[in-house]
C-alpha cells in the first residue's frame, strides 16, 4: 500500500510541476520531434480539394472563430 501512495504522490508532484511550468512560461506542452510540420504537412487533411464533410467542419470552425472575435471583450 505504501508503494501505491508513494507512486501517487510522485505523480501528483509531476503534474503540479508541469502546471507551474505552463503557468510561468505560457507555453503549451509539445513533442520534441515537431510532428507533421517537419514533413511539410501543415494540417492533418493535406489534400487540395477537401471532402464535403471537411468543408462543413471548416466552415463551422470559421463561424465559431468569427463569433468569438465579434464578442471579445478585450
Amino acid at each position: 500500500m505504501s508503494t501505491f501512495i508513494a507512486a501517487f504522490v510522485v505523480l501528483l508532484l509531476f503534474f503540479l510541476l508541469m502546471s507551474v511550468g505552463y503557468i510561468v512560461k505560457k507555453k503549451a506542452v509539445e513533442g520534441s520531434c515537431g510532428g507533421l510540420g517537419v514533413l511539410g504537412i501543415e494540417k492533418a487533411c493535406d489534400c487540395d480539394n477537401p471532402c464535403d464533410a471537411r468543408k462543413l467542419r471548416m466552415q463551422k470552425e470559421q463561424e465559431r472563430k468569427d463569433m468569438l472575435n465579434q464578442n471579445r471583450i478585450i
